[in-house]
């Protein structure tokens, strides 16, 4: 979607520290070599690596939210504090798309707990018979029928749905997002899919099949 952040990288964030940008040592990639430039104080290598991330930071925060201008807010403020805090990145240690994954998902959880008002969009009505039509209005339908089954569910089985379904995350890489063991989050994957089933119980099969498989 070709985001572009609103304030500059000198924004004045909240720090983290550099256990929260880091946990076990593996081969740098072209994420740390970005990183170490930007703790240089390099703005065309953040600008590099914002036009690389923000918009999966965008995708995984619009899934947890549903709020495209909360989900644009969060992919913002995310990707400035990497400016904010670029002297406490440790190459070699955690890979930037997990820290990212991480960061984004705590904070949309800071603001999904906040009391708000939900809205489905209704599906629109077909123009006429085309299979084009037909099949855009089927996706709809399937996109409104998960949104509302999902947003049922416990919130971290939620959460480790949607980051299965995010980039084709590993069970391990979701487990170290979510700060928890892969054998949790094996679980947490099937007593979800179990409820979205029994949730979906009425929909029809290929609907259901669709996210459901183990």
């Amino acid at each position: 979607m070709g985001l572009a952040l609103r304030n500059a990288p000198d924004a004045d964030l909240a720090q983290v520290s550099a256990d929260d940008l880091s946990p076990v040592t593996r081969p740098l990639d072209d994420d740390d070599l970005l990183l170490e430039r930007i703790g240089r104080g390099e703005q065309d290598a953040f600008r590099m690596l914002v036009e690389r991330h923000v918009d999966r930071a965008y995708a995984l925060a619009l899934r947890i939210l549903r709020s495209a201008s909360d989900a644009e807010d969060v992919a913002q403020d995310v990707l400035l504090k990497v400016w904010s805090t670029r002297g406490s990145w440790q190459p070699g240690r955690a890979r930037f798309s997990t820290w990212l994954y991480r960061v984004v998902t705590n904070r949309c959880l800071d603001l999904h707990r906040r009391p708000r008002n939900e809205q489905i969009d209704e599906v629109p009505e077909t123009v006429d018979g085309a299979p084009d039509a037909v099949e855009t209005i089927h996706r709809s339908e399937v996109t409104s029928l998960l949104d509302r089954a999902m947003a049922r569910l416990p919130e971290q089985q939620r959460i480790a749905l949607i980051l299965s379904y995010t980039d084709d995350l590993r069970n391990a890489e979701i487990a170290e997002i979510m700060g928890t063991t892969v054998m949790a989050v094996e679980s947490l994957l099937k007593r979800g899919r179990q409820q979205l089933r029994a949730l979906l119980s009425g929909a029809e099969g290929d609907i259901r099949a669709s996210f459901t498989n183990d």
